[in-house]
Formats: C-alpha cells, sequence, structure tokens
C-alpha cells in the first residue's frame, strides 16, 4: 500500500485550515495529506472537529480560511458541487439517501466517468459489491434499512468514479453483521486503488483499514502517522480516551 504524504505525491492537501460554525472556532490550523490509492483513517473522541474538518475540505463549512489543493490545483474556495465534479465523492454521516426515489435512482443518479474518463464503477459492479441492493432496486429510499442505506450511498458515491472517496462515520448505528459487511467493502475498495478517508468509532477497525491515522484534538492534529506503528504504540489510547 502506499504510504507517501509528501506535497508532491499528495492527491489532496490541506494546510493551516481553520473553520468557525458563527462565533465557535473549531478547526485551529489543521494539516492534512492523502496520496495517491492512500488510506487514510481520521480519528478523535466526540466534538473534537473530525466531521467539521471533511466539512471544510469539501466546501460545506463557509466559514473557513487555509489552503486547500486537489492534484495540485487551489480548491480552497470551491463550493460542494465543484468538489465532487474533481472527483472526490463523499458519504455523509446519515446517508443523505433520497427517501422518495427508488434504490435504482439514487445510484443512477450520480453515475458518470471519473475526471480521467474512468468507467471502472457501473452499475452492474455495485451491485456485484452489494448483493443485498440489488434485491431491493425498486424499493424507496424510506423502506431500506440502515444498513441498505449505507451500502446504496457507498454504492452511489462509487458510481461518480472518484479519486477520493469520504466516508464519515462509516458503520455508526449498524447491526454487527451489517457492520462487518461495511469493512469488507471498504477493503475492496482499498484494494482497488481509490484513496479512502475513514471516520469510524471502531479505531481498530479503522487502523487495520488505513495506510495512516490522524488524530483530532480540539480541533488540532495530536498524532498522525504509520496506522500500523500508532495503533500499536500508546498515543491511541492517549488522545480517544480508551
Amino acid at each position: 500500500m502506499n504510504t507517501a504524504s509528501s506535497s508532491d505525491t499528495a492527491l489532496l492537501q490541506a494546510r493551516a485550515v481553520h473553520a468557525w460554525y458563527g462565533s465557535s472556532h473549531v478547526l485551529h490550523g489543521v494539516d492534512l495529506d492523502i496520496g495517491e490509492r492512500e488510506a487514510v483513517g481520521l480519528l478523535g473522541r466526540n466534538g473534537m472537529g473530525k466531521s467539521t474538518l471533511i466539512r471544510a475540505l469539501l466546501g460545506h463549512v463557509r466559514q473557513r480560511e487555509g489552503a486547500i489543493a486537489l492534484r495540485g490545483r487551489d480548491v480552497s474556495r470551491a463550493a460542494p458541487h465543484e468538489m465532487a465534479r474533481s472527483g472526490v465523492a463523499y458519504v455523509p454521516e446519515g446517508r443523505g439517501v433520497f427517501p422518495n426515489l427508488s434504490t435504482r435512482e439514487n445510484l443512477v443518479m450520480a453515475a458518470r466517468a471519473g475526471v480521467d474518463g474512468q468507467r471502472d464503477w457501473t452499475m452492474e459492479r455495485v451491485l456485484e459489491l452489494f448483493p443485498r441492493v440489488a434485491q431491493r432496486l425498486s424499493h424507496l429510499g424510506m423502506q431500506l434499512s440502515g444498513g441498505e442505506q449505507q451500502m446504496v450511498a457507498i454504492g452511489r458515491a462509487l458510481m461518480t468514479n472518484p479519486l477520493l472517496l469520504v466516508l464519515d462515520e462509516a458503520t455508526e448505528g449498524l447491526a454487527p453483521l451489517v457492520v462487518n459487511e461495511i469493512w469488507n467493502v471498504i477493503a475492496k475498495i482499498r484494494a482497488d486503488g481509490i484513496a479512502t478517508l475513514v471516520v469510524d468509532r471502531d479505531y481498530r477497525r479503522v487502523a487495520a483499514h488505513a495506510d495512516r491515522l490522524v488524530v483530532l484534538q480540539k480541533g488540532r492534529v495530536v498524532a498522525s502517522g504509520s496506522a500500523r506503528e500508532l495503533a500499536e504504540g500508546p498515543q491511541l489510547a492517549q488522545h480517544l480516551g480508551v
């Protein structure tokens, strides 16, 4: 797996990112690199800024400062739809499945070639990855279970043929068997060479599926490095309170 994160190999590079919600200063000068084909796990206790960092990187937080580049192109002020068109796919906390659209419609609405013209992820391939979704194509989004909605959300993101897939709270609220299925899918996506940024409360599973880990505490990076080294050391327990 690729573990490089220097500026000349970064797919996404963020420097000195600050973010606010009103008068609340949430992020304090965060740096983050994600290399081509690299899997990065973003960790931290609740309220430490993980989702805000993702939302700031993707243009969802208007009150933000800092430099963000994607493949060396400045996207510091890019809107969310511009980030999506640039090859970043987002599976948000809460999944974002359209309740009044069918499963098929939820999937095909996002289908397009990637920024390099790649069409590796088709409807057929997504349904092979998620056989359960194939059985629910005519069901409305509101009729799907939480696990099925997460599968549809991931499948929809893959059908944009992204350079980078961002998953916020990848398995939150899902049954254990579904959780295992989602992690197996994340492993397949990683093996396929799509760069990933994953947030999840199970730091052990995140570490097992990442090349590098980044730990946030009160909106600042307090640890960053090899997933294996951090998982075997005392830092994660110290910063995550586990």
